[in-house]
């Protein structure tokens, strides 16, 4: 009896660190001025169509979503919100891999068109296969923690994955998901046209730079993408998924990640928070 209780305490105990350690992130990233508690309710931003209702979308888009190629040539027949719809509607209706039949909802991505940033994920959670949107659960709180440290809100940047179904039990991508899958993003990275790309953890990092390197020797430098051999180089910032740094928790693991958002802010030429240079 003495031992069941003894164990009991020591499971009460770890449970209590690992929330103790969970509000340390969210202070961390927001100043101590961080709605405790869930809160996983994100407003859903401007434009957003519901995967369980139709989109109202013009006949001109309605037409080019039924193309097997996206085409559009923004500012002439369209505007980038309707390009980005253009593809979440062929996203939602994708069955190039299995993954179509598995899903409940697709996840195209959300958020502004001209975004100055996109963070880019790994692939759908079970709480963003429900809903249709990404980084809606306890990563997704920690990512709108760390945007709000940025002196940004969610509806001022691009979140989406390298793939837009779940894998079942959210096991990693497979090379045929990832090939099926590529050109969706490739598509919303040439609409968008940011000026950053933050890979968050190793999968988005390796998938969109084309290596087998760790995130660990990734993050912390400027690499670079291109949507196509021809276009511009937009800069990319590996760093670790907020999820990782659920599972991780170190002082450490927060600072770098801190440390690799300075650096895209200081691109951006976006002021760091007096809270944190206080922090500091």
């Amino acid at each position: 009896m003495k031992r069941l209780k003894s164990a009991d305490m020591s499971e009460e105990l770890n449970l209590k660190r690992a929330i103790e350690q969970l509000l340390e992130i969210d202070a961390f990233f927001t100043g101590d001025m961080a709605v405790k508690g869930p809160a996983l309710n994100f407003p859903e931003p401007a434009g957003f169509v519901s995967p369980a209702s139709p989109a109202q979308l013009p006949a001109e888009v309605k037409q080019a979503v039924s193309e097997p190629v996206i085409q559009y040539k923004i500012g002439e027949n369209m505007t980038k919100t309707q390009a980005l719809e253009i593809i979440a509607e062929q996203v939602r209706a994708c069955r190039a891999c299995p993954l179509g039949s598995t899903r409940l909802n697709a996840v195209p991505g959300e958020g502004d068109p001209d975004a100055a940033i996109v963070f880019v994920g790994e692939a759908p959670g079970a709480d963003e296969d429900s809903t249709g949107r990404p980084f809606v659960g306890r990563a997704g709180k920690l990512l709108t923690d760390i945007i709000a440290a940025m002196g940004l809100k969610r509806e001022q940047v691009y979140i989406c994955n390298t793939l837009k179904c779940r894998p079942p039990g959210n096991r990693d991508p497979l090379p045929s998901e990832k090939d099926a899958c590529r050109h969706f993003l490739r598509s919303q990275l040439d609409i968008i046209k940011p000026k950053v790309i933050v890979a968050l953890g190793s999968h988005a990092a390796r998938e969109l730079l084309a290596t087998d390197e760790a995130i660990g020797k990734l993050r912390g430098v400027f690499q670079q993408y291109k949507t196509s051999p021809n276009a511009s180089p937009i800069k990319l910032m590996p760093t670790y998924h907020p999820a990782y740094l659920l599972r991780n928790y170190s002082p450490d693991n927060r600072r770098r990640v801190w440390e690799d958002m300075q650096l895209v802010m200081a691109e951006l030429g976006l002021k760091i928070p007096k809270k944190q240079v206080e922090k500091e």
